[in-house]
């Protein structure tokens, strides 16, 4: 197979894989009922004038399947952080007993259940969609290239097997994570 070819091939490949790892950290943000330190990592803190991340002024923890627990490195941030948590919109109430601030998850009803699938759905679509950027932009790399029709064919088949591919593992991420949403 020609140099400029497999190099294409493999650029293609790269750019797909950067899909599967967006949809997987887009998922991981999307809760499924139980507690998870993820939740809260949208959170920004006013840390002496600059926004900083939750996880940098505190120790978050889930002393079980339905608490968080965040606990500042500094005591006279739990009122900035109770604020913060508030304001990120997540739909939590967050309680301060004066050294730790508690949060109790909610459990999901099944409206919320089916919300959080569609937009699982959504982020699984965004996948696909820049999965099938990156075959259309290795097809037209291909087709720029000076070589036989032969070698030109079986390339774009290789570029669609990888599409295929690519596309069925985002298929099995989804129905893995919607299977977990509407677990009850």
């Amino acid at each position: 197979m020609d140099e400029e070819v497999k190099f294409i091939l493999d650029s293609t490949k790269e750019s797909m894989e950067a899909s599967i790892e967006h949809l997987q950290k887009a998922l991981t943000k999307i809760r499924a009922g139980k507690a998870s330190p993820i939740m809260l990592s949208t959170v920004m803190v006013d840390y002496y004038g600059s926004q900083t991340p939750l996880s940098q002024v505190s120790n978050i923890n889930t002393p079980d399947a339905r608490t968080l627990s965040v606990q500042p490195w500094e005591k006279n941030l739990l009122g900035e952080i109770e604020t913060a948590i508030m304001n990120a919109n997540l739909g939590f109430n967050p309680m301060n007993n004066g050294e730790t601030i508690i949060i109790n998850v909610p459990p999901l009803t099944e409206e919320r259940r089916i919300q959080l699938a569609k937009q699982a759905k959504g982020e699984a679509e965004d996948a696909k969609v820049s999965i099938r950027s990156a075959r259309q932009e290795a097809n037209k790399e291909l087709k720029a290239l000076d070589i036989s029709e032969d070698l030109l064919n079986n390339a774009e088949v290789d570029v669609q097997e990888l599409t295929n591919k690519y596309i069925d593992r985002v298929d099995a991420i989804l129905t893995a994570k919607e299977a977990e949403i509407m677990k009850v």
